[in-house]
């Protein structure tokens, strides 16, 4: 007499089944409270529903965006020395 499988239930000698597509790696992105780098990093959760040939393009637009917020910081805040003449 056999016993009877529940549903969904797996025979003890099958592997489970591989994914049928993209899987998302679930990795936490914990905020920098920089608005820019925050939106840049959010964006690499895209790649999440994306196949690894799709990738490339997120990463250098995530690239991009958090040379842009780094290069904004280098931007001085109110006149030069020299520039402050009276």
């Amino acid at each position: 007499m056999s016993e009877e499988v529940p549903a969904g239930a797996q025979e003890p000698d099958e592997a489970p089944a591989a994914p049928s597509g993209p899987v998302a790696l679930g990795l936490v992105r914990t905020p920098t409270g920089h608005a820019g780098a925050d939106a840049a990093l959010e964006r690499l959760a895209d790649v999440d529903h994306l196949p690894a040939d799709g990738h490339v393009e997120v990463y250098e637009d995530v690239h991009r965006g958090l040379r842009s917020a780094l290069t904004a910081l280098d931007v001085p805040i109110g006149p030069r020395p020299h520039e402050n003449r009276s």
